[in-house]
């Protein structure tokens, strides 16, 4: 109720029982005029600049023309239980997820905001005023009821459009934050791995540190008796320093990839989550290797089923809000028409307020049109589509740098295979030169430089074959990552 409402014969004309049928007819019209249509484009999503289908040539052999019909879940790629508790540890206490879901709420908190726009907020009004009336008399003024201030009917759609917008956002956060899901478990199992590469080639290097340690202990007593060169003997300590070197930096390496999965799971890792650290040992047959713990990934040569990656799904609900943006900066041309209402009780005298017969409304509406601003409607609507553009450019560069992410995990899958299997032969090659040089060298045939020689292929071969295991698991990694999950 308004506060310049005084009990004269004006206010008398307005203390009338509200007429329920010019109510009715009020929220009549109100729910016609708020139920038009956006002024916002139609939307329609851009064509994919991308191939319709992967190089089949180049894709990894177990890939379909067909897409697959579910994307894998990580708990199905994951078989070994211990990496599925690791990655559940981070999936619980990583920071970046966190902050991820909460963005999600704040989402949802603003497209309440923008849906409390469209529908009036209702105050209850208590007041007290003395004033004079038409005839120059103090009178006090008692009022009490509901009142709708500045009520604005959409009647061209604006908050329609705003509404749409903020909805978009919320489906693009959402996007977002499972597209930060997706990244952490990548990210865990990358850790995770290279962590147990590391530790692996940490054994090999300890092993051979081992060996070398006392292959120059017995040169060493060689050369004291005049049995061996001041070349072998060389030869033997650059060797060894040379492992200890080796053996130091994959020490602070391991140190580091500890390190680095602390962080991903936001807190230090149990020592039953972390793979298991193979003890040294100067014996040949005791290699380290790489376990697998993942499952084969299916791949489709369709690049259609890029569409389900969530920052794909994220970059189209941002067009789609800022496509929706337009619709508002059009309607800023048009009339704001808003509506104000109040309707309760009033009364010269306190103690008469609530008695029958004060009930009075008012009802009242604004149309307000911009004549003149400088251009600024016409700047904002510039803007709006330029937004627009922007985000279409984004969503060609997602589906473009999806695609690129995808091909090379797919000729990654169809490459790894082959030369871990001919690193596996090259390795079984050079044990055997390495123990047919040693029992040659131990029989007088082979000189100290050819076995020391053959030691070093072999230490190289292995390690050569450790981190090509762990390029490939990681390449699964990426192309299950890829493929959105």
């Amino acid at each position: 109720m308004s506060s310049t409402m005084q009990p004269d014969r004006s206010a008398a004309a307005a203390r009338r029982p509200l007429s329920a049928v010019a109510l009715g007819t009020a929220v009549l019209h109100t729910a016609l005029l708020g139920a038009c249509s956006s002024l916002a484009p139609t939307y329609q999503r851009p064509a994919a600049p991308v191939p319709a289908q992967f190089d089949a040539a180049a894709s990894a052999p177990a890939a379909s023309a067909s897409a697959p019909a579910a994307p894998l879940a990580w708990t199905d790629l994951v078989r070994d239980e211990r990496l599925r508790r690791l990655v559940q540890a981070a999936l619980t206490a990583n920071r970046d997820l966190r902050v991820a879901a909460l963005n999600v709420q704040r989402a949802q908190a603003q497209l309440g905001l923008a849906q409390a726009d469209r529908w009036p907020t209702v105050n209850g009004v208590a007041s007290a005023a003395r004033a004079p009336n038409s005839q120059g008399k103090q009178t006090n003024t008692f009022q009490l009821g509901v009142q709708v201030s500045g009520w604005e009917l959409d009647f061209f759609g604006r908050l329609q459009s705003l509404d749409d917008a903020a909805r978009a956002s919320l489906l693009a956060t959402e996007a977002g934050r499972r597209s930060a899901e997706l990244a952490l478990v990548a990210s865990v199992l990358t850790a995770e791995r290279t962590l147990a590469a590391d530790q692996a080639l940490l054994a090999l290097a300890e092993r051979t540190a081992i060996s070398r340690a006392d292959t120059l202990r017995l040169t060493q007593l060689r050369f004291d008796r005049g049995a061996a060169s001041q070349l072998e003997r060389s030869s033997a300590q650059s060797l060894t320093s040379q492992a200890e070197a080796t053996l130091s930096q994959l020490r602070r390496q391991v140190a580091l990839d500890r390190n680095a999965l602390a962080l991903l799971i936001g807190q230090a890792p149990a020592a039953d989550l972390l793979p298991t650290a193979q003890p040294a040992s100067a014996e040949a047959a005791a290699v380290p290797t790489l376990t697998d713990p993942f499952a084969p990934v299916p791949a489709a040569l369709e690049s259609s089923v890029l569409l389900r990656r969530p920052d794909i799904v994220q970059a189209e609900q941002q067009l789609i809000a800022a496509n929706a943006n337009i619709g508002a900066a059009r309607a800023a041309f048009f009339p704001r028409i808003s509506l104000t209402t109040s309707a309760g009780l009033v009364s010269n005298e306190l103690s008469n307020l609530l008695q029958a017969g004060n009930l009075a409304w008012t009802l009242s509406s604004q149309a307000l049109l911009t004549l003149f601003d400088h251009g600024r409607n016409q700047a904002n609507l510039e803007v709006a589509q330029v937004n627009r553009d922007i985000a279409v450019a984004q969503y060609e560069k997602a589906l473009q740098s999806a695609f690129r992410d995808t091909a090379d995990a797919l000729a990654g899958q169809a490459t790894w295979q082959d030369q871990l299997a001919a690193l596996q032969r090259q390795r079984d090659a050079t044990r055997d030169i390495h123990r047919l040089t040693r029992l040659r060298h131990e029989q007088g045939a082979a000189s100290e430089l050819e076995r020391l020689d053959a030691e070093r292929s072999l230490f190289n071969t292995e390690q050569a074959l450790v981190q090509a295991t762990l390029a490939e698991q990681l390449n699964r990694v990426g192309l299950w990552k890829a493929l959105g999950g």
